[in-house]
């Protein structure tokens, strides 16, 4: 048999055997997704090497139990990345020390001060945009601007902030 017709053959062993492969899945715990696992066998089998294969239904199912054990272990990794990311902000050794909301406090009182200094509307227009989430025309049509003053105001915020990064990142 050439490897087009094994793939073919394989497949329509997958036809064939469809609800017993999907009870076979589901007493393994696909439940519901018993029939994506059959998609990702039906995949697997239509790249397969040409290889001759002794018992074509032992195979499959041991496919798909294969499938059904690399589902299960990227469940377990992703959970447990989860609880790792989760229980690592927790710590308390990540809460921030006294020196360093002190100069986290400064740091913000020179960022406000910058947006200050660049006139009350693109202080006002920043804030409402990046902290309160506004959207641009919402703020134009409340100040009673353009889009396009809007836009310049958030530009000249943002050029400022990036100065002020660069400042207190070179102390």
């Amino acid at each position: 048999m050439d490897a087009e017709r094994q793939e073919s053959g394989l497949q329509l062993l997958i036809l064939h055997e469809r609800a017993r492969l999907l009870r076979f899945l589901a007493a393994r715990g696909a439940g519901d997704e018993a029939e994506d696992v059959l998609q990702d066998l039906w995949r697997r089998v239509a790249v397969a090497t040409g290889q001759p294969i002794a018992d074509p239904i032992s195979y499959l199912f041991r496919a798909a139990e294969n499938l059904m054990r690399d589902r299960r272990l990227s469940d377990l990794s992703r959970e447990r990345r989860h609880h790792d990311w989760h229980s690592a902000g927790d710590a308390p050794a990540d809460l921030p020390g006294g020196d360093r909301t002190l100069i986290a406090r400064q740091r913000l009182r020179e960022a406000e001060a910058v947006l200050a200094a660049l006139g009350p509307r693109v202080d006002r227009v920043f804030r409402r945009y990046r902290l309160e989430g506004e959207s641009q025309a919402s703020i134009a049509t409340a100040l009673g601007v353009s889009l396009s003053s809007v836009e310049k105001d958030l530009q000249k915020a943002y050029r400022a902030l990036a100065a002020l990064k660069v400042k207190l990142d070179a102390e």
